[in-house]
This record gives structure tokens, C-alpha cells and sequence, in this order.
């Protein structure tokens, strides 16, 4: 073995060394909880039901999407949310006509704005659902979206 293949090897075994002690090369204790559950449901109350134990909602008028109302491809739908509530817990997307749902799911740490910008995928034209859980309480505001090119194999 050559001196260039020696430091090569060295310096890998150093590296992985530091991830493993670092807790990197078992990503699952890193990364945040994900209810596969809900995000596999086939329908939007069964979804609400895994994330919230309910599909009881209330609509809310301090809840504002800011939406297109036609999205010319449903692949990349840009939504806005923003809740102007007290002692927001967590912040939902669901698409009613999607395959599975539950597009998003926040967790809303105390003291943070509750305001969440994303893009999501849409596979025909939907209701969209944003749901934010406040003080122990499901509120919602939903708005059409009109998709002329589906972005869910559609």
C-alpha cells in the first residue's frame, strides 16, 4: 500500500468514526417523527383521524391561504399559510382528491409564528384543506384549486 492510499483510507475511517459517534449513520434517532400512518391514509378523514384522533373541524376565518386559484401544473402548487391564532400546536395540508391526502404536517414550537410556506402536488383539481390546531382546538379554511395538468401521475 502507498502513502496516498494509506491517507485516503485513514482519513475515511476518521470520518466515519466521527458519524457514527455523532449518531449520523443511524439517521432515525436524528430525524423527526413521521406518522406513516396518516400519511398513507386513503381519505381526508381518515388522515385528520391519524394526526388528530378526529375529523371534527371548525372553520376559522383567522386562517389565510395565500393560493393560485388555477395551477397551470399541479407538480409544483405553491401555498401560503398563516394563522393569526394564540398558541398554535401544529399546521396540516390536506388535498381531498390526492391519492394520499395528507401532503403536510408541522409541528409549531411555542412562541413561533405560525406561518408556513411550501409547494406541493396536486393530481386533479381539489378542495385544500389547511388545518391548524390551536389552544387544543381543530380549526380549518378551504379553498378550491383548479389543476390543468395533474402532478400525480395524472
Amino acid at each position: 500500500m502507498n502513502r496516498r492510499e494509506f491517507l485516503k483510507k485513514a482519513g475515511f475511517a476518521g470520518m466515519l468514526a466521527a458519524a457514527v459517534s455523532a449518531g449520523l449513520t443511524f439517521p432515525k434517532k436524528v430525524w423527526a417523527a413521521w406518522n406513516e400512518q396518516a400519511f398513507k391514509a386513503k381519505k381526508t378523514p381518515d388522515a385528520l383521524n391519524k394526526v388528530y384522533g378526529t375529523d371534527s373541524l371548525t372553520d376559522s376565518d383567522k386562517i389565510f391561504m395565500q393560493t393560485p386559484d388555477i395551477a397551470e401544473n399541479g407538480a409544483v402548487v405553491p401555498i401560503t399559510i398563516q394563522a393569526d391564532l394564540p398558541n398554535v400546536e401544529s399546521i396540516s395540508l390536506l388535498v381531498d382528491e390526492n391519492p394520499t391526502p395528507l401532503a403536510a404536517h408541522y409541528q409549531i414550537g411555542k412562541g413561533l409564528r405560525p406561518y408556513v410556506s411550501t409547494r406541493i402536488k396536486m393530481g386533479k383539481t381539489s378542495a385544500v384543506h389547511a388545518v391548524v390546531k390551536a389552544d387544543g382546538q381543530l380549526m380549518k379554511a378551504t379553498k378550491e384549486i383548479k389543476v390543468t395538468i395533474g402532478g400525480c401521475g395524472g
